[in-house]
C-alpha cells in the first residue's frame, strides 16, 4: 500500500479520536449540575403521634400512640414530648379521644380525657349513643372475662304465668346484640400494674346502647334476670354481611371507597335488637313448658265445645272464652261472645 495514504489514514483517525475525547468532556462538563445538599432540618425530642385515625371516643391502647422525631422548631408546649413527667405512655392507656386526630397527628394534652376526668364518659360515648349501667352477678358476666371495649349480647331470662293453672312458662331471649362494654364497676381498663390483663369480678356493667335500647333495657330490669353473653371478635363480619343481606344497610350513590368503608363499619359496630332469638323451657326439657298456661275451661265451656265438635257454635258467658286446640273465630254480639272452631259448620 501507498506509504502516503497509510499516513493520511493514521492521521485521520486520530484526529476522530481526539474530537470524540473533546466532545464527550464538553457534554459532560455541561450536563447536570452538581445537586445542592439541602440543609437539614434540626429535630427536636419526639413528640407522641397517632399512629392511626383516632375518632372521638377511641380509647387508647399500645398500639394507638408512638413517639416519633419532630422538628424543633414546630415543637409546641401543648405536645407530649418523650421524657416529659406527663407523657408516661403507660399511664395514657386507658384514656377517651375527644377530639378526631388524623394519622401521623401529633396529640395535645386536650385531646385526651382519663377516667378521673370530668367527661369521661360523655367523651367515650359515640354520637347519638346512650351509657346504661346494669347490674351483674359472677355467673351473668361471664365470671369476670368480659373487659372493656368488648362486645356482648345481653340474654332476659323470665317466668310467664298466663292467665291458667299449672307451672309458668320459663323462657329466655336475647333482647340485644352486640353491645360495646364501657366499663366494669369502675374500671375503664383492663390492665395491672404490669401492663398484664387481669381478671376481676365486677358487680355492674357499664354499656353503650342507643336511646331505644337503653329503655327496653330498663324494661328488662324489671322483668327477670340478665346475662352478659361474650361475643366473638369474628362476629361483627357476620353482622355485617346479615344486614347487607336483610337490606338495612342501603350505600348511596357515589360513595368512594373510604366513605362507603366507614359507612360499613358504623354498621357493624351499632347495637341491634331486630331478628332477637328466645329458648323455651319445653325446648330445654321434656318436663317443661312450650306455651303460657291457659285458663282451664268450666263444664259450661266442656258442653259448649262438645256443641262445637258436632257441627254447632260454641258460645261462653261474659268474660268467659272455651280453650281449643285448634283455630277459632270469636263473635261478639253484645256480652255474648260465640266461638267457632274454623271447619265447623
Amino acid at each position: 500500500m501507498n506509504v502516503k495514504k497509510v499516513a493520511l489514514l493514521l492521521g485521520a483517525l486520530v484526529i476522530a479520536v481526539i474530537t470524540a475525547v473533546m466532545a464527550k468532556n464538553m457534554f459532560v462538563g455541561a450536563g447536570a449540575e452538581q445537586a445542592a445538599a439541602a440543609p437539614a432540618v434540626p429535630l427536636g425530642p419526639k413528640v407522641l403521634v397517632a399512629r392511626k385515625a383516632l375518632p372521638v371516643g377511641t380509647i387508647i391502647d399500645a398500639e394507638s400512640l408512638a413517639y416519633q422525631p419532630w422538628p424543633k422548631e414546630l415543637i409546641q408546649s401543648a405536645y407530649y414530648t418523650e421524657g416529659a413527667p406527663d407523657s408516661d405512655m403507660t399511664k395514657l392507656l386507658g384514656t377517651v379521644v375527644r377530639y378526631q386526630v388524623t394519622a401521623g397527628q401529633p396529640l395535645t394534652h386536650g385531646a385526651l380525657v382519663g377516667p378521673n376526668d370530668r367527661g369521661f364518659l360523655a367523651a367515650a360515648l359515640g354520637p347519638g349513643m346512650r351509657a346504661v349501667t346494669v347490674p351483674v352477678n359472677t355467673s351473668s358476666g361471664v365470671a369476670g372475662f368480659v373487659f372493656p371495649g368488648d362486645r356482648v349480647d345481653m340474654v332476659l331470662t323470665q317466668q310467664v304465668q298466663g292467665g291458667g293453672d299449672g307451672p309458668p312458662l320459663k323462657v329466655s331471649e336475647t333482647i340485644v346484640r352486640n353491645i360495646r362494654v364501657l366499663a366494669t364497676d369502675q374500671r375503664i381498663d383492663s390492665k395491672g400494674d404490669d401492663g398484664k390483663d387481669v381478671v376481676k369480678t365486677f358487680s355492674n356493667v357499664t354499656i353503650e346502647v342507643t336511646p331505644r335500647i337503653a329503655e327496653k333495657i330498663a324494661v328488662a330490669q324489671s322483668m327477670g334476670s340478665l346475662t352478659l353473653s361474650l361475643r366473638s371478635i369474628a362476629d361483627n363480619t357476620a353482622e355485617l354481611e346479615r344486614a347487607i343481606a336483610s337490606g338495612e344497610v342501603k350505600l348511596p350513590q357515589g360513595t368512594n371507597p373510604g366513605e362507603e368503608r366507614n359507612l360499613l363499619l358504623a354498621v357493624a359496630n351499632r347495637p341491634a335488637d331486630t331478628n332477637t332469638t328466645f329458648t323455651t323451657g319445653g325446648d330445654v326439657s321434656r318436663f317443661q313448658r312450650r306455651s303460657v298456661p291457659a285458663r282451664a275451661s268450666s263444664p259450661e265451656d266442656s258442653s259448649s265445645f262438645a256443641n262445637a265438635q258436632r257441627g254447632g257454635p260454641a258460645s261462653a258467658g261474659p268474660g268467659m272464652t272455651p280453650v281449643y286446640a285448634g283455630p277459632v273465630v270469636r263473635v261478639a254480639r253484645g256480652n255474648n261472645i260465640t266461638v267457632v272452631p274454623v271447619g265447623a259448620r
